[in-house]
């Protein structure tokens, strides 16, 4: 109830209502895009403050190792499942945005961990990094044997291209050089930052999230007529994949805080830089699939019930302190 009752959740659900009344409020696109902006510049740069703090230790390198072998599991996973009442190109789209990561359900987790005190790794803001591209790596590779498969003519991309588009994406590029800053600049930096990353943020993150609340409830509408299956699998999918990703945590005895973080990530999907890499990369999937699927069930459950179902198991799997 302490995480449904946040501030940002309530703004997010405030969203939604009003979204599914049709009402005209919306935030302009250009401020969606800066609040974005600002999501990922603070975040990176509290990672890199808290990675300045505990340095890069074994465990850490394990941990984002870990993450990436998530990275590839759950898109290898969920090819084979939606491969059974989907097409070959609908499945690889899908698998590669459920493959991804959501960075907004990642900060919403942040800031739930932070208004209960819980500790977690500065590091995982580089997990989320990491496993942004994998899954959109493989799927392309699967579309491609597809397309020759059939014969079909299509967009041919190569694996370079893709890493270079995945690296170079802005928002990844700003929360990689976010973090960067905070590493170099240390407590010094965090302390003169405060007012910016850490001060504002709630009311930020709650700003955006009511945008979101009205995106998603105006994309729910695109579902209807979807196979059942696909239904089925943006709710179960990301239950699945925290589990896995909550087993891994346990194997690595990772801290509680980290191992919410890495069930927030592999539990969550890619709503904006998959979308629209894959529009372009695989044109024969249908976006109204896979983006109705992401944004409009997968997103509202993972703030709603998934972060704080996630955040339970943690606690009674992995203990209330670092493992």
């Amino acid at each position: 109830m302490t995480a449904l009752l946040d501030p940002a959740v309530l703004f997010f659900v405030f969203g939604i209502v009003a979204g599914l009344l049709r009402s005209n409020l919306e935030i302009p696109a250009p401020i969606a895009r800066f609040l974005s902006l600002y999501l990922l510049m603070a975040l990176g740069l509290k990672g890199g403050f808290a990675l300045a703090k505990s340095g890069l230790t074994v465990d850490v390198a394990m941990t984002l190792g870990a993450a990436l072998l998530l990275a590839v599991l759950v898109p290898a996973m969920g090819y084979l499942l939606l491969r059974r009442f989907l097409n070959g190109f609908d499945a690889a789209a899908v698998a590669a945005t459920y493959g991804s990561v959501s960075a907004v359900t990642f900060i919403t987790a942040v800031q739930m961990l932070d208004a209960q005190g819980v500790p977690y790794g500065g590091h995982m803001a580089a997990a989320m990094a990491l496993m942004e591209s994998p899954a959109i790596v493989m799927a392309v590779l699967l579309a491609n044997k597809a397309r020759r498969a059939s014969g079909a003519q299509g967009p041919q991309t190569g694996v370079g291209s893709l890493l270079r588009e995945s690296l170079t994406d802005g928002a990844q590029l700003l929360l990689i050089g976010a973090m960067v800053v905070g590493v170099l600049s240390g407590e010094a930096g965090r302390e003169a930052m405060q007012p910016f990353s850490g001060d504002l943020f709630k009311g930020m993150l709650a700003f955006f999230l009511l945008d979101m609340g009205l995106q998603a409830a105006r994309h729910m509408g695109s579902l209807k007529g979807q196979h059942p299956g696909a239904m089925a699998y943006a709710l179960l999918a990301p239950l699945v994949h925290a589990s896995l990703a909550l087993g891994v945590a346990w194997l690595m005895g990772l801290p509680v805080g980290d191992g919410i973080l890495l069930m927030a990530l592999a539990a969550s999907a890619s709503y904006i830089a998959v979308p629209a890499v894959v529009r372009h990369a695989i044109p024969e999937a249908n976006p109204a699939l896979y983006f109705g699927m992401s944004l409009g069930m997968t997103f509202p459950f993972n703030v709603l019930l998934g972060l704080p179902l996630y955040m339970t198991a943690a606690k009674a799997v992995l203990g209330s302190g670092p493992g």
